[in-house]
This record gives C-alpha cells, structure tokens and sequence, in this order.
C-alpha cells in the first residue's frame, strides 16, 4: 500500500513538469502613507555682530636711529706662533747638571746627576739617604729604543735605635678624696620599733601520711 502512494505521488511531479517563473510583471510597492518632508527650512545660524579685528590704537614702535655697525680702526689679529710647527724635528740637545743637599739636623742627604748627549742618551745617578741610616743609590741610563734601566745598591748596614719607653709622670698629684662624714657605723635617727616580731603559726596541724612497706615482686625464673 505505502509502495502504492509513493509511485502514484512520484507520477502526478513529473506530470507537472519542471518550475518556470510567471512572465507576468509584479507592481513595485507603494506605500499607503507620504513620505515625511519638515516644513519650515533648516535654520542657518549667523551671528549678530561680525567677526571682530584686533587692531592696536598706536602703530608698531620703529627704530629712530639705525642699527649700529662697529669698525675698529685697527686690523683683525693674526696670532703667530713664536715656535716653528715642527717642534720634534730638532735633534737632541746635549745637556748636564748636578745637585746636592746635606743637612745633618734635618737629616736630609740626597744628590742627583744626569747627563745627555747628542744621540738622546740619558746617564745618571741619585743618591738619598734612609731612615735606617744607609743610603740608596741608583744607577740608570734611558734612550729611544731599550728605554729606562735602573741598578738600585745599598752602602752601609742599617740600625734600628732600641725601643723607646717613655716613663709617663702626671704633672699633677693624684687627687685624695675624703668623704664629709664619719666613716663610723651608720645610724638611723628614728628609734627601734615597740613591738615584737610577728610569729607566724598555721592554724593546722601538720599532716602525718602513713607508711607503707616497699612491695617484694616475686621473681620470674
């Protein structure tokens, strides 16, 4: 039966073929009510008073002299060096001195010597005596290419003085102070008071607990 109905359906859709759209034209939509139009124009606003133009009352300041232009009478300075540019360019100049500075109450005693030849050779020697009484001397020689070399001996034996302990003295005696009153026993000006010592004595007799003897355990093995 249900096979029945869908073959019958199935024949009356092909019968009817396929869908074409109606060639009848369609009326565009109105509607029933008019379109909303305001009836007074759009305000334009415009102010009252115009635009206002600041003008000052009095016209801008000008100069009544005219702007100064300073010329010396006297050229522009040219500096010159003194010296030539090429200051490095000199060969070495020979030179030598010598000093010294001996002061036994100051215990100053030092010397100093160099020499220098053509070639830039430096030679000397400085000497300067130490705290521990001997003197420091030191040898040395420089130049351009293995640069400063110095030898450093000692003259003498050094001496160290023996420890100094000074023996402090107060400038002034120790002070001795003496109290104002008698080193005799102290007493109080009040009297003793009248009445006995209090004896504190409990209202109950002391508790007496019995004794019991030490349990014997019997033993095990």
């Amino acid at each position: 039966m249900k096979v029945f109905i869908i073959v019958a359906l199935m024949a009356v859709v092909s019968a009817q073929g396929p869908y074409k759209p109606s060639s009848n034209s369609v009326a565009p939509y109105k509607s029933e009510y008019p379109s909303y139009k305001p009836g007074y124009p759009a305000p334009a606003y415009k102010p009252v008073y115009p635009t206002p133009s600041y003008k000052p009352d009095f016209p801008s300041p000008k100069p009544e002299y005219p702007a100064p232009s300073y010329k010396s009478e006297y050229p522009s300075p040219a500096y010159k060096p003194a010296y030539p540019s090429k200051s490095y360019d000199y060969p070495p100049m020979p030179y030598k001195f010598e000093w010294a500075v001996k002061d036994d109450y100051t215990y100053n005693d030092y010397a100093h010597e160099e020499t220098s030849d053509d070639k830039g050779q430096v030679t000397g020697s400085y000497r300067t005596l130490l705290p521990d009484g001997r003197t420091q001397v030191v040898n040395y020689k420089a130049d351009d290419y293995t640069g400063y070399i110095a030898d450093v001996k000692y003259e003498g034996e050094a001496k160290y003085p023996a420890e100094y302990k000074p023996a402090y003295k107060p400038a002034y005696p120790e002070p001795a102070y003496k109290p104002a009153y008698s080193e005799q026993g102290y007493k109080p000006a009040y009297p003793q008071p009248a009445y006995p010592a209090p004896a504190y004595k409990p209202a109950y007799p002391t508790a007496k607990y019995p004794a019991y003897p030490a349990p014997i355990y019997p033993a095990r093995y």
